[in-house]
Order: structure tokens, then C-alpha cells, then sequence
């Protein structure tokens, strides 16, 4: 019995080998850095009504809600140059907020795998609905009392738009990279990219209402994209 065990043993596959997963030489890597900047002005901010829900409207004075978009919220990632380069998953979640009746942030990044929470800080029903193209569309309510939602994207998309079916004005996108090097500008436009390994990059950048854009980019770059306005 003993030779037989140690025959069928030996004829057991042998277990797959894990992911390599790619470590960045921090004596080696640099930065990318950038701001967006509109020529121009923006469309006027648009003023939305939510008379609709009372309850929405009663969280906010004067039952209205003012929807801006500028130089903040530009989704801005290394489209090419990491080709061949596996990293770390992420276990820590990206959380998007329904509060006021609104989505928040309003653009996100996300790393493919890494999980997604949604929570509901409002007193009504409302209702997350992503409409991806690469990955799968899913579409939830969530009352005040459920507990956050859990989802993952298991491919890279840019952008994922995200609607609620019950509050039409509400509107939020997602940004999905297998990569660290991503980031959504603030307020003042700037952007930055740190431990990149050496190479040449194509930094691309996506802003809602004034589309996208894309430079070559090295390690020491500073960049400027420039978005027309009225």
C-alpha cells in the first residue's frame, strides 16, 4: 500500500505558481506630474430642482442642488507604458457615499479587484445603478437601514458612468485601472504621480464635459492639458 501512495504521490500535478507581482526600485522611480487648465469659461452651473423628492429637498436650503464642473474632478491615469507589469492587489475599499441626494465623490478611481462600498448616509431609498460596457452591470436599491454594498470590477474601463434610478439627477463615474497611477484633481487642477518606474508613459486625462486628452510623458515631466471652454 505504502508504494502505491508514494506512486500516486508522485503523479500529483504540481501546484500552479502564484502571480509575480511587479515591486518598483524606489532608488530608480520618479514623479509625473500635471495640472489641467480651461481656456475660456466653463457652461454656467447647472441648477437642479429637487422637487422631485421633498425629502431630498429639505436637505438642502432652498430645495436645489448646484452641479459645477471644472478643472476638479478630472479622472487622470497612465494609459500605456506599464504594459507587462503585474502589482499587489488592494484590499482596502473605495467608498462612494449617497448623500444630500448625491453621489460622493462624484468621480473615483479603483483599481481592478479592489472592492467597492457603497453607503447610504441619507433618510430615503436610493438606488446605485453603474452601466459599465467591459464589466458587469449591476443596479441595487439600498434603504437608509441597509448595510453598504460590496462589489469589485474585474476589468480595466474608462469611465463606468453611475446613475440612481429612484433621484434622476443623480450622477457619479468610476475609473477602473489595473495599476496604482491614477488620480482625481482637486479643486486646483493638480495632479501627481509618484514612484513610477523609469520609462515613457502616456498620461491620459478625462474631464466629463470637455472629453479627454493624452501627452507623452518621462519620469521629471510636468504636463499641462488645456481644455477650451466658451
Amino acid at each position: 500500500m505504502i508504494p502505491l501512495l508514494l506512486l500516486l504521490a508522485g503523479c500529483a500535478p504540481a501546484p500552479k505558481p502564484g502571480p509575480v507581482y511587479f515591486e518598483v526600485d524606489k532608488a530608480t522611480a520618479g514623479t509625473i506630474r500635471g495640472t489641467i487648465r480651461i481656456e475660456g469659461t466653463m457652461p454656467a452651473a447647472k441648477v437642479i430642482s429637487l422637487d422631485a423628492d421633498p425629502q431630498c429637498a429639505k436637505l438642502h436650503r432652498g430645495g436645489k442642488i448646484t452641479e459645477e464642473t471644472g478643472v476638479g474632478n478630472v479622472f487622470v491615469y497612465l494609459k500605456t507604458g506599464l504594459e507587462g507589469k503585474t502589482f499587489a492587489p488592494v484590499t482596502e475599499p473605495v467608498v462612494m457615499d449617497q448623500k444630500g441626494c448625491w453621489f460622493g465623490p462624484r468621480v473615483v478611481g479603483i483599481r481592478t479587484g479592489q472592492p467597492f462600498k457603497v453607503t447610504n448616509s441619507d433618510p430615503v431609498t436610493h438606488n446605485i445603478h453603474p452601466q459599465p460596457v467591459k464589466n458587469r452591470d449591476w443596479n441595487q436599491s439600498q434603504s437608509p437601514e441597509d448595510p453598504p454594498l460590496s462589489r469589485r470590477f474585474a476589468a480595466p474601463e474608462i469611465m463606468i458612468p453611475v446613475k440612481c434610478n429612484v433621484h434622476n439627477w443623480m450622477r457619479a463615474w468610476i475609473g477602473v485601472v489595473d495599476h496604482p497611477y491614477f488620480a482625481v484633481t482637486g479643486a486646483d487642477g493638480g495632479f501627481v504621480f509618484r514612484d513610477v518606474p523609469p520609462g515613457t508613459y502616456t498620461v491620459a486625462v478625462w474631464q466629463e464635459s470637455l472629453g479627454t486628452q493624452e501627452q507623452t510623458a518621462a519620469l521629471g515631466s510636468e504636463l499641462t492639458f488645456t481644455f477650451k471652454g466658451n
